[in-house]
């Protein structure tokens, strides 16, 4: 007879099987970057007693590993965005949202958190954050400065430009330099510590407590090998992350993600989507990603052309740099290249971090063709097509924006190496467990799993297709619905 329990991640421990309750409080979080940090402060400030769990030594998750940099904006803008001359009408925030989240975008999400943004905002600031009345117009992945607002996405290119009045909302916390998510996640691990909330580090919850009639009443959690038996009367709320570090769930779910070769994470091995999932809540879009390379600063290099093992374009390269890789995935192959003349030519900013180096040279295009192997008249075509149209300031193929629209006649010309298998184009998973706004999550009716709640990457939240995502989003999606969960946990 096994000694090894009944329970795991993927198999619930029935209630009638707990002897006894270690542990007692109303709301269990799963969880300690960002969603589960939020989760927690609303709930104990609801009233709820809260337990925090965390499998690591520390707070931070692969929140702390960002720039800390949120999307934000909406009811007419934020004291940057006003200050910089834009306004942002809540509506464009609306629609600029619901078609980032591609064919299945959750527009009760995205409604919700468009008409809270600014509110939303406003209360991340009361928990310290400082964010520094700035703006930066050029086109940059994250400030090297301690600058805030930032254009993070593709608001100004084809398609969204047709349907959403462009405005940058890329807010990243007054830090000097690059990784301010450390100092996003320090603040509210300070919040969190002048609360009464129970942080249990080096803990693992390894299995839900379900009773016969499905709902939710605890988990089981383990620390130096020991078990022991949490119940959580008003609800467990899972904030584990995604699962980019789980190659048997990347096989099974998202294998195309697995051409990116440099995952963006500290645990996340599905945990999470594993404990929701055995309670009978339902994963979706799970084959989805974020995934980028990034290509520029300086912003001078959009006007070049990307190109493919065919010598065919395959994007507008004015779109945000995580659209630009997330195509690239699609097409059949791994190597890509980035076409520049020498009037543009520049080495990438992140060039040495991304592994950009130049692939080719040549004083013409056919020399360049000729040293890239493809097969003959497929790149000089192509540039060719795309000089002509570019001298009468159009793309008819993909409509670049004419701003970024110019002929590359300017010898000597150089291809950049962006092929899959030498640059690191980076990633992290977007699909989880269905939830509502309210942080429940759902079953595969669409029916929800009483006493169980998820945010952040353990949930599928606005963000849920690769290429419609923009710098900023997980940490609003994370931030705004992990305190919903929290809330709405709390008032059961």
């Amino acid at each position: 007879m096994s000694d090894q329990p009944a329970y795991s991640r993927s198999r619930p421990c029935r209630f009638t099987e707990v002897l006894r309750w270690d542990i007692e409080t109303d709301v269990a979080v799963v969880g300690f970057g960002a969603a589960g940090a939020c989760a927690a402060l609303e709930a104990v400030r609801a009233g709820a007693k809260v337990v925090l769990l965390e499998t690591t030594s520390g707070s931070g998750g692969t929140s702390a590993l960002s720039g800390g940099e949120m999307y934000v904006g909406g009811s007419g803008g934020t004291p940057q965005q006003q200050a910089a001359g834009f306004h942002d009408d809540t509506e464009d925030l609306y629609r600029y949202l619901l078609m980032a989240g591609g064919p299945d975008a959750d527009a009760a999400k995205v409604r919700l958190y468009a008409d809270n943004s600014l509110a939303h905002f406003e209360w991340m600031q009361a928990q310290g954050l400082v964010y520094k009345n700035s703006f930066i117009p050029q086109r940059i992945v994250e400030p090297f400065t301690d600058d805030c607002l930032i254009w993070s996405g593709s608001e100004e290119a084809w398609p969204f430009a047709e349907s959403a009045k462009p405005c940058p909302r890329g807010h990243t916390p007054q830090w000097m330099g690059l990784g301010g998510g450390r100092y996003l996640m320090d603040r509210l691990a300070e919040r969190v510590a002048e609360t009464a909330v129970d942080v249990r580090y080096d803990t693992r919850a390894v299995a839900l407590i379900v009773d016969d009639s499905g709902r939710v009443q605890g988990l089981v959690q383990r620390r130096d090998g020991q078990d022991s038996f949490l119940r959580a009367t008003r609800g467990v709320v899972l904030c584990a992350g995604g699962f980019i570090m789980n190659q048997d769930l990347m096989r099974r779910y998202a294998p195309q993600l697995m051409r990116a070769n440099m995952p963006i994470g500290t645990v996340d091995d599905g945990s999470g989507i594993l404990l929701g999932q055995s309670a009978g809540g339902h994963a979706i879009h799970m084959d989805q990603g974020f995934v980028t390379l990034p290509w520029y600063p300086p912003e001078q290099l959009i006007k070049g052309i990307f190109i493919n093992a065919r010598g065919q374009r395959f994007i507008n390269e004015d779109c945000y740099h995580g659209r630009v890789a997330q195509h690239a995935l699609q097409q059949a192959g791994d190597r890509f290249w980035l076409l520049l003349d020498q009037e543009i030519f520049a080495e990438p900013e992140f060039g040495q971090f991304a592994k950009i180096t130049i692939g080719a040279t040549g004083d013409s295009w056919q020399e360049v063709e000729r040293e890239l192997e493809l097969p003959e008249g497929a790149l000089v075509s192509t540039v060719d097509l795309y000089n002509r149209h570019a001298a009468q300031g159009h793309d008819p193929l993909f409509r670049k924006a004419a701003r970024w629209l110019r002929p590359l006649t300017q010898g000597p010309f150089v291809a950049l190496d962006c092929r899959i298998d030498h640059a690191a184009y980076f990633s992290f998973t977007l699909g989880g467990l269905d939830t509502l706004p309210t942080g429940e999550v759902m079953d595969a009716t669409r029916r929800p799993v009483a006493g169980l709640y998820a945010a952040g990457r353990t949930a599928c939240g606005m963000p849920r297709w690769g290429a419609g995502y923009s710098s900023g989003m997980s940490l609003a999606d994370a931030t705004f619905f992990g305190r919903q969960a929290g809330l709405t946990a709390a008032r059961c």
